[in-house]
């Protein structure tokens, strides 16, 4: 016995670099995943899965007239001859081609649960039944008249087709997403009814500018309806480079008994109070999710001005939105929810496909739909080859039928006699041996009279057929003319006037949003604002009004009263010049004595408030300090970020800000009175409008400081409070003698002037 060495396994190993060996072997890999997995092809807009899918239900004869399948049924087959994948992944490529939420043009009519909108899956393919649409049976039309070539199935036991040929242009009636290897497509659904208007005017016009097609090609059409808010110019310029995003927002309207629908979405109800109602979401988000964003803004107090949110969908969605209260703005309510939640999203235009060559490209609208039209021409070419080969062979037996016909007698004593007739057929009749054969092979029930001025009339058609099939091939014009004839017969059954065919999602260029803030979020109600002598703060709801006797704690008395709204937000001037900002809408209630003011800011123990007032914007503030120091500030600037504040008015020891306040527009002078009681008037001009700083002098003092200060237009004097309990005031209107510069000491004011010293 001889003993047998087995080979040295290191005689296999093949020296190379690691880098190439590698990049080798995943090149393979991508272009694989490229080509026959993720991409779509442009002729069909089909990836391997869903066009095996198709096939194995066509083979099934699963056509809209017949009984429903099994979906497992289906599975098994795909998986079995066509598609050696998971069936998981089958199952769900089936259900999406049959989700009227997912797909614009349903390829699969289901039966069962096929998953919904709020984001549940489909029922086990055991427990669901599926067969074709209307929609896909024209997708795969001509499938018998050689239009397509034929490839083997994996296992070489049987053949599928390489596209499908039909005139439905589902690559962008349908869309598709996936992501390959180094590139991904993302392709929208659209109008069909737009895509073969777009369609036909580049068949008359192969040259036609992409500005012309945007005109009767509007932009995405979702299954899920929705508003398209980006601009006519941005959606044509993604389509003309394929490359862009597309916004899309939820659709409020309200539905009513009477088939009308209310565009603003606002419902309105008993009492002046209303809802908002969303009928439409954006297209590839769960309504689920959606509801849980919504509620989740709720519970995290992210906004205030929406009270409740409600899912009443049946089988329309119907999502319904409370406000806060009925003054709320319904416009701010929907730019809102559209800022926070899913209810605007946005969808990825990247028209990345495999052309006829199995090519991947991303292509502008216009060069997809000239290569559509090119291979639709092929496949128009191809049938047309194929019929032509058709009416040869039968005009082959026809001619052999009508010889046998006119020699009938002759014909059947030759089968009766001879052992062999039909090569005496073939040489007395100059007959082929086609037509030999199917001669003997004919039934003698056809042997009637009648038959023959049927096979005359029947060789009179098939030439005319032949003869306009000939002129077809010839000549690109008619084939043209024969394309659009056909596309024409197919928009009507997508045409704007149908249940399919009507355009749902809407292209309307939305309003320039307004600046987003929480403040916007506020609702606007009345207040009135109390401020006690030892700091401590309320609100009043309402304009309560301000001489009334408001409760304070034993030693604690009035300070500041006004009227505001929720909205404001309200400045707190310090004597150390300091200012201090605090929102109106953050106020306690004022069945208590309020909280102190030093809780909510950081305000120093030893600093008095001098002013509060509510922030009114680019209004002019005027400063002044006791030394007499001062300038204008604008509104803007005097608003803090934080508890701190924010220091305006520079003081040192000794200097305090005694004075803030509002100079109407129509104001043009400034007059100030001293401890000393002197008087002066300045033009307004003169003061400086400064972010901060001391200021400027405003009137000199050779001892004490400032005592009042105010602003006033010079034509109408100067008014003050006579006192008493009249209420009477008084007015002084010639001030030329106390008009100087800015700066000076002044003299002592008009007869009757307060002794106070205060305006």
């Amino acid at each position: 016995m001889t003993d047998v060495t087995e080979p040295d396994p290191f005689d296999a190993i093949v020296d190379a670099p690691f880098d190439s060996a590698l990049s080798e072997r995943y090149l393979v890999y991508a272009l694989s995943t490229i080509t026959a997995r993720s991409l779509p092809d442009l002729r069909d807009g089909l990836k391997p899965v869903h066009r095996r899918l198709l096939w194995a239900m066509r083979q099934l004869k699963l056509d809209p007239s017949q009984a429903f399948k099994k979906s497992a049924r289906v599975v098994g087959d795909v998986i079995g001859k066509y598609h050696p994948h998971g069936d998981a992944s089958v199952y769900d490529a089936m259900v999406r081609l049959a989700q009227d939420f997912a797909l614009r043009y349903p390829l699969v009519e289901g039966q069962g649960n096929f998953g919904n909108i709020d984001g549940d899956n489909a029922a086990a393919y055991r427990y669901t039944e599926a067969r074709l649409t209307k929609t896909a049976i024209q997708l795969m039309a001509g499938l018998e008249e050689g239009t397509v070539n034929y490839h083997p199935t994996y296992n070489g036991e049987d053949e599928e087709p390489e596209i499908f040929p039909g005139l439905f242009p589902n690559l962008l009636a349908n869309g598709a997403t996936g992501i390959a290897v180094g590139m991904a497509t993302s392709i929208p659904s659209h109008n069909v009814a737009e895509i073969i208007d777009a369609t036909l005017i580049l068949i008359d016009n192969p040259h036609a500018e992409h500005g012309a097609l945007m005109e009767v090609f509007h932009g995405p059409d979702f299954p899920t309806g929705g508003i398209v808010v980006d601009s006519p110019a941005a959606i044509s310029h993604a389509y003309e480079t394929g490359k862009g995003s597309i916004r899309v927002r939820a659709r409020f309207s309200t539905g009513r008994g009477n088939g009308e629908w209310e565009e603003s979405g606002i419902e309105k109800l008993p009492g002046g109070q209303w809802q908002l109602v969303i009928s439409e979401i954006p297209y590839m988000v769960h309504k689920g999710k959606l509801i849980e964003q919504l509620a989740a803004l709720i519970a995290d107090k992210k906004l205030p001005i929406l009270e409740d949110v409600r899912d009443e969908s049946d089988e329309q969605i119907r999502i319904v939105l409370v406000p806060k209260s009925r003054n709320v703005d319904p416009e701010l309510l929907k730019e809102s929810v559209y800022k926070l939640t899913e209810l605007e999203s946005r969808f990825s235009l990247n028209l990345n496909v495999l052309d006829a060559q199995r090519t991947p490209g991303v292509l502008g609208l216009r060069e997809l739909l000239l290569n559509w039209v090119i291979s639709q021409i092929d496949i128009l070419q191809r049938r047309s080859q194929h019929r032509l080969d058709k009416i040869a062979a039968r005009l082959e037996l026809v001619e052999g039928y009508i010889v046998a016909y006119l020699n009938l007698d002759r014909v059947i004593e030759i089968i009766r006699t001879q052992d062999e007739p039909k090569p005496l057929m073939m040489a007395e009749f100059n007959l082929t041996d086609r037509q030999a054969e199917a001669i003997l092979n004919m039934r003698l029930r056809s042997l009637r009279k009648l038959e023959e001025m049927e096979l005359r009339g029947e060789r009179d058609d098939l030439l005319k057929e032949q003869d306009e099939l000939q002129k077809l091939l010839e000549s690109p014009a008619r084939q043209r003319t024969r394309l659009k004839r056909d596309l024409n017969a197919l928009r009507k059954d997508y045409a704007e006037d149908t249940a399919l065919g009507r355009r749902r999602t809407t292209i309307a260029e939305a309003a320039p949003t307004r600046e987003f803030s929480m403040d916007a979020m506020i609702e606007k109600e009345p207040v009135t604002v109390i401020l006690s002598a030892r700091g401590w703060i309320r609100g009043a709801k309402g304009h309560e009004p301000l001489d009334r006797e408001f409760k304070f704690k034993e030693g604690d008395g009035p300070a500041f009263a006004l009227h505001a709204q929720t909205t404001d937000k309200l400045l707190i001037a310090c004597d150390n010049g300091r200012f201090y900002t605090l929102g109106a809408d953050k106020l306690p209630g004022a069945r208590g004595f309020g909280e102190p003011l030093r809780s909510m800011l950081d305000i120093d123990a030893d600093t008095h408030i001098i002013a509060i007032f509510p922030h009114r914007a680019k209004a002019q503030i005027l400063l002044a300090s006791n030394i007499g120091r001062g300038f204008a500030a604008e509104s803007e600037e005097l608003l803090a970020e934080t508890r701190k504040g924010r220091a305006v008015m520079s003081t040192k020891p000794g200097v305090k800000l005694v004075a803030v306040r509002d100079i109407p527009p129509e104001h043009d002078h400034v007059a100030v009175v001293g401890d000393n009681r002197k008087l002066i008037l300045f033009s307004l001009e003169e003061l400086p409008l400064m972010a901060k700083g001391q200021g400027v002098t405003l009137q000199r003092y050779r001892d004490g400081g400032l005592s009042d200060i105010t602003t006033l237009k010079l034509e109408d004097g100067l008014t003050w409070r006579m006192g008493g309990e009249t209420g009477r005031t008084r007015v002084e209107k010639d001030m030329r003698l106390w008009k100087v510069a800015r700066g000076a000491a002044g003299r002592m004011p008009p007869q009757g002037f307060p002794r106070d010293n205060k305006f």
